[in-house]
């Protein structure tokens, strides 16, 4: 049997972060890493190798390596149970493992719908973090040309596009009325579908799939409105489930919504016991609500705070709830949103007002490179505190997302942003005079005085 003072499941960002974390947290401690395959993939980056990146291999997060630096001890294997009481966990090889901490990072694995009929046909693909599976999903689909992508969240969205650039007839087929409906507001939605249909993607709204037609192969997608949209392929962009097989059958309890209950420093019902990423139950930062957010940045602040509590208790280091920021690009245009969209904060009964400022990213306007900026704020009625916005703009618009991450997670008000001091640069930012986050809070500070 093998020894370890933190046995840490999973490879991907939340189980990689957590290790070093925590070895820098407690460097005198023995950790341990457990990943089913050798070459893990950056999560985020999936997407690309069907046309940007053109590689799979050329998508690998470098665990062993930052692992090796570390001092942390990285093996491939599959956990196939864990004794809670006697604290072990064994492996499919038949080796057993002891531990002083356990930290369950198993992730998530992508939605086949039971009601979806003829989701098993050849050419229906899912999309998981498995570099064999997307290997030869990618030789496949070289030979597709008309290609159903069912899903028009981000990854729906990415999927799409780079499939689009690539050659391929692509149909993007979304029950909402809206893409990207639970992150975006309607009037940014619109502009990112434009944006889509601009580059060759048709989009279906407000239609949900019944069956993936065909005999044994995929021939088309049958719409709930009664259309037929011809396809060779077909991408199920259609969520995830938290990865929790593992933990059920070891006896940690999960939630009523298939998630590893935690408190704030990730601890289980179990002593010793942590559970981070998307296997791990989340609570919004606003609403408090438990929401099934599954982001690498979520997982890995989640992981810090894992790593940080593993053996102390560091009371001002816990996990207050997802922001759900999510950022991406098509072609040079990036768009990002971080918290609640207006829609969502009236559905929980949030009094809210918004302040929607159009502006350049650079200044002058006339520099090369320079585009449209869109800022969407979205602040609370009474209190002036900002719990939401949006971005279209450059590729600076995943940075300025995160900006207003760090905005809601410090609960600034309105007012806090107008007085905020900035810096700017013709080639790098907006005008110091027309900056879009203090230009939208100015049209919120304006209705808020107009009561």
């Amino acid at each position: 049997m093998k020894n370890t003072d933190v046995l840490i499941i999973g490879g991907s960002a939340a189980g990689m972060v957590a290790a070093l974390t925590g070895k820098s947290s407690y460097p005198d401690k023995d950790f341990t890493v457990i990943k089913k395959q050798k070459d893990v993939m950056v999560p985020c980056g999936i997407p690309y190798i069907f046309g940007t990146l053109d590689s799979s291999a050329l998508n690998i997060m470098p665990v062993d390596n930052m692992m090796g630096k570390a001092g942390v001890n990285s093996l491939v294997g599959e956990v196939v149970s864990i004794d809670i009481k006697a604290k072990s966990a064994k492996l499919a090889d038949g080796e057993t493992i002891s531990y002083e901490k356990l930290v369950l990072a198993t992730g998530s694995l992508p939605v086949l719908p039971s009601w979806l009929k003829g989701g098993h046909k050849e050419n229906v693909f899912t999309i998981p973090k498995d570099k064999v599976y997307l290997d030869e999903m990618k030789e496949k689909l070289a030979g597709c040309k008309r290609v159903v992508v069912i899903g028009a969240g981000f990854i729906g969205v990415e999927f799409s596009d780079e499939f689009a650039q690539s050659g391929h007839e692509v149909v993007l087929v979304e029950k909402l009325p809206n893409i990207l409906g639970l992150a975006f507001d309607v009037e940014l939605s619109d502009r990112i579908a434009s944006l889509l249909i601009e580059r060759g993607v048709q989009i279906r709204t407000g239609s949900g799939v019944t069956e993936i037609v065909g005999e044994s192969k995929v021939e088309g997608v049958k719409l709930d409105n009664g259309e037929v949209v011809a396809a060779d392929a077909v991408i199920l962009a259609m969520g995830y489930k938290p990865n929790v097989k593992l933990a059920i059958e070891s006896g940690i309890y999960v939630d009523e919504g298939g998630f590893i209950a935690v408190d704030e420093y990730m601890r289980t019902h179990v002593p010793d016991v942590f559970a981070i990423g998307d296997c791990a139950q989340k609570r919004d930062f606003v609403t408090r609500r438990r929401v099934p957010t599954m982001l690498a940045s979520t997982a890995c602040a989640e992981a810090r705070i894992a790593g940080m509590n593993l053996f102390q208790l560091e009371t001002v280091k816990t996990f207050s709830g997802t922001i759900a920021i999510y950022a991406t690009a098509i072609g040079k245009t990036g768009f990002g949103t971080a918290g609640l969209t207006e829609a969502t904060a009236k559905a929980e009964n949030i009094d809210v007002l918004t302040g929607l400022f159009e502006g350049m990213d650079r200044h002058p306007g006339t520099l090369p490179k320079t585009q449209k900026q869109v800022v969407k704020l979205i602040a609370a009625r009474n209190s002036g505190v900002i719990i939401g916005g949006e971005v279209i703009g450059g590729l600076s618009a995943g940075e300025l997302t995160n900006v207003i991450g760090m905005i809601i997670q410090n609960r600034m008000t309105v007012n806090s942003l107008l007085i905020t001091q900035i810096g700017t640069h013709p080639l790098l930012t907006a005008s110091p005079a027309a900056y879009p986050l203090i230009k939208a809070a100015e049209i919120i500070d304006k209705k808020m005085r107009a009561r």
